[in-house]
């Protein structure tokens, strides 16, 4: 016999109802047909318009200057919508700048910027000890672009787990497209409330996602719920470090416009994520903040526009894209695309507010304030 819906069940069933319709009205099917610029001049300009306006009432008017606790707390209270428009606006401009990984990553000497990715992703998989058979859930997996290298890397079965159905069509799409669905598959869900039992992965890993979480504590306890005991997490997390002063204006707005121009709620300082991990249960393994590494060529240089960081002549594109010319011809552009009405408006607000992002990014890691890559890998126990 089967058990009746409870109140919990159908208005989970609504909102995935109507997080789909909002998909197809949006999108329509840009998700199998098209990306980047044309993927943009696709959608529609009504539901456009709604997901502007549904992202950007958390920032508008809210500068750091009169920036308070309780705009804070209503962006962490709304952090699944927040993040859900975020990547409906957000995604496109992302493959069309920096291909189908949503991350930073370190390089080496000589290393084209496609291998740097790769290997930052092979990187954390190496650490994890991820093993061919294993579960393994990738939380936050955007379009699928670590997922897929991770596959490959490994010969693991991953899950992506996401909260954009935009992105689990394109990431399923790609998937199809490499021939990895038999070991490559995507749920859509909350993080916060893991659509999977207790004790359902070997492993667990997030890249540059779980900041998009209202609580580290709070998402690090749901991963330490889903994983097998003697299951091991790793996770490239999103942090301010020790150095930075929350009363200091200037590092204030740093972390503003981080937040701002990618879709964060409430990004936390390295020794709150220390504590999380530990209060959800785990054993700390390793940790270490890879940014921090004295490395020639530093994690933001593809957003800085130094064209002399450049490794290799596959690099010009990403790179020229990043330059302040490259991103004024980007603003200009799909300025004109939306007076002819190719364009849906909102897509240069949301263009500008990326680059006011990579500019603080790289302000937040040459001042030493910001990191995206500080490295945890930690085991539930066995007992």
């Amino acid at each position: 016999m089967v058990a009746p819906e409870t109140p919990k069940h159908i208005l989970e069933k609504q909102d995935l109802e109507r997080d789909a319709a909002f998909k197809r009205a949006l999108h329509g099917k840009t998700a199998e047909e098209r990306k980047g610029f044309l993927a943009m001049m696709g959608k529609d300009h009504k539901a456009q318009k709604e997901a502007v306006d549904e992202y950007f009432k958390h920032w508008d008017n809210k500068l750091s200057a009169n920036e308070t606790e309780e705009t804070r707390k209503a962006r962490r209270d709304e952090y699944a919508t927040l993040t859900r428009h975020y990547y409906n606006l957000a995604t496109d401009l992302y493959e069309y700048g920096w291909g189908g990984s949503f991350h930073f990553c370190r390089f080496s000497k000589g290393e084209p910027f496609r291998q740097a990715i790769a290997r930052h992703e092979h990187y954390l998989a190496l650490k994890m000890n991820l093993q061919e058979g294993m579960r393994v859930l990738d939380v936050g997996c955007g379009v699928g672009g670590p997922a897929r290298e991770i596959v490959k890397f490994t010969g693991a079965n991953i899950v992506g787990l996401n909260n954009n159905d935009y992105q689990i069509e394109r990431a399923t799409n790609y998937a199809k497209r490499e021939g990895l669905s038999d070991k490559l598959s995507f749920t859509k869900g909350d993080f916060m409330q893991m659509p999977y039992p207790d004790n359902s992965f070997d492993a667990v890993y997030a890249i540059e996602a779980t900041v998009h979480a209202p609580s580290l504590e709070g998402i690090y306890s749901e991963i330490f719920r889903v994983l097998k005991p003697g299951g091991v997490f790793g996770v490239y997390e999103w942090l301010m470090t020790e150095k930075y002063n929350n009363d200091d204006p200037h590092q204030r707005e740093i972390r503003l416009g981080i937040e701002q121009g990618d879709g964060i709620s409430n990004m936390e300082k390295i020794d709150v994520a220390l504590k999380a991990v530990k209060a959800a249960g785990f054993e700390l393994e390793l940790n270490e903040d890879l940014a921090d590494r004295p490395d020639e060529y530093p994690w933001y240089w593809p957003l800085s526009g130094e064209l002399r960081y450049m490794q290799s002549i596959w690099d010009f594109p990403t790179l020229v894209r990043m330059t302040h010319v490259g991103r004024g011809l980007v603003h200009r552009f799909v300025g004109a695309l939306e007076m002819v009405s190719l364009a849906p408006r909102g897509t240069q607000k949301t263009a500008d507010s990326l680059a006011k992002a990579a500019d603080a990014l790289v302000a937040g890691g040459k001042e030493k304030l910001f990191t995206p890559m500080y490295l945890m890998v930690a085991r539930k126990p066995n007992a």
